[in-house]
């Protein structure tokens, strides 16, 4: 038996019996998710949201805001510039990037604002028994509108420091009752601005691949939407933590609203660079699926939060796929149109609902999924 002098001295968040169910478990009976714990006064980090070792020790490599070059910062595109210089814009982001900001494109900064004082204003209110987080907080997949403290918490082998209220839009939108009357409207509002946002950037997609500018909503890519609001509290040892891990996003494309506090990073030539705030700008990615039926075309990237010791963070991300149809039997695969001898096939055809599945059996741990499905 070991001396007691020689027993090594634990971290406070730590205990010689650790049952990582018993504490997720009861971090979910909460009904108040990360923001909860930061309101409790807690000041190390739960064990449940310690990455390994290996992750959060040698530092990598990556371009900090402040530090950016022409070479190394995310493009920002002004959608009310030149239609043919903004088709050619948002080709080359799409295909050397992955990611874009985009101004100028119609949506009322007073939407955005409201949007972002909404979701900040559902995150922070009180939880337990009789809330509004109690009511709707739920790991079951066919609800339209739950609150819950990472969707995989019980399948990740480490839990992000965030919460979320999840919300899917369309193609069947929830009952208004659904959704807490402090944000309802705001985000109802905010839902239909983003969708109409969504169908011009898959019209400047679609013309910079060559084809028609309806193609990509022709084949359903914008039919589903879903959307994500983060809160993101502030972290007693960041450096031990991540907001979200790294990963490339399922669907088709993803456009994101994010406040002024940072955080998002994106993986670009093997460094991560920041994604700066830019007042008044979404963030748009290319998803998986779009790369697969681009060919290539277009490329689905790796980003992640990184955990802060600040003020929350607030963003806001809509999903577009159509994986929330799981009857349909429409496959998606290399767009014919694009395929040549010289340009041929690269992945195998699949349904949408069979890649998320797959996507979700692996996890939110780096971009693995649509590697297996290439030819």
């Amino acid at each position: 038996m070991q001396s007691q002098e020689r027993t090594p001295r634990r971290h406070p968040a730590m205990s010689a019996a650790y049952d990582r169910t018993a504490e997720l478990r009861a971090l979910d009976a909460t009904f108040s998710g990360v923001r909860g714990l930061v309101a409790s006064g807690i000041t190390h980090l739960p064990r449940i949201f310690r990455l390994p070792e290996a992750v959060h020790g040698p530092p990598e490599p990556t371009v900090s805001a402040g530090q950016e070059t022409a070479a190394t910062t995310v493009p920002v595109i002004d959608l009310s510039g030149d239609r043919a210089g903004v088709v050619a814009a948002v080709r080359s982001a799409a295909a050397e990037w992955g990611f874009f900001q985009v101004t100028g494109h119609g949506v009322p900064l007073e939407s955005m604002a409201a949007a972002v004082d909404a979701v900040r204003g559902f995150h922070e209110a009180p939880g337990g028994e009789g809330s509004d987080k109690a009511r709707l907080y739920s790991r079951e997949p066919a609800r339209a509108v739950k609150y819950h403290c990472n969707f995989d918490l019980y399948q990740s082998p480490v839990a992000n420091w965030r919460d979320t209220l999840y919300l899917r839009m369309a193609p069947d939108p929830p009952r208004a009752d659904d959704l807490p009357e402090s944000c309802r409207d705001a985000l109802f509002e905010y839902s239909q601005q983003v969708k109409n946002l969504g169908r011009t950037l898959f019209d400047l997609l679609s013309e910079s691949l060559g084809l028609k500018p309806s193609y990509l909503t022709d084949i359903e890519c914008n039919q589903g939407q879903i959307i994500l609001c983060h809160y993101y509290p502030p972290c007693p040892e960041p450096q031990l933590a991540i907001g979200t891990s790294r990963h490339s996003d399922s669907g088709f494309l993803t456009i994101l609203l994010q406040d002024q506090i940072g955080g998002l990073q994106i993986l670009h030539k093997d460094r991560w660079v920041d994604v700066t705030p830019t007042p008044g700008a979404f963030i748009v990615n290319i998803g998986d699926l779009l790369q697969l039926i681009s060919n290539d075309g277009f490329r689905s990237v790796e980003h992640r939060v990184v955990a802060k010791n600040a003020a929350p963070r607030v963003s806001i991300a809509c999903f577009f796929s159509t994986h929330f149809h799981p009857a349909s039997t429409r496959m998606y695969g290399p767009i014919k149109e694009l395929l040549s001898d010289e340009n041929l096939p690269l992945y195998r055809e699949t349904l949408v609902r069979d890649y998320i599945k797959h996507y979700y059996s692996i996890g939110l741990d780096a971009k693995t999924a649509i590697s297996d499905f290439r030819l």
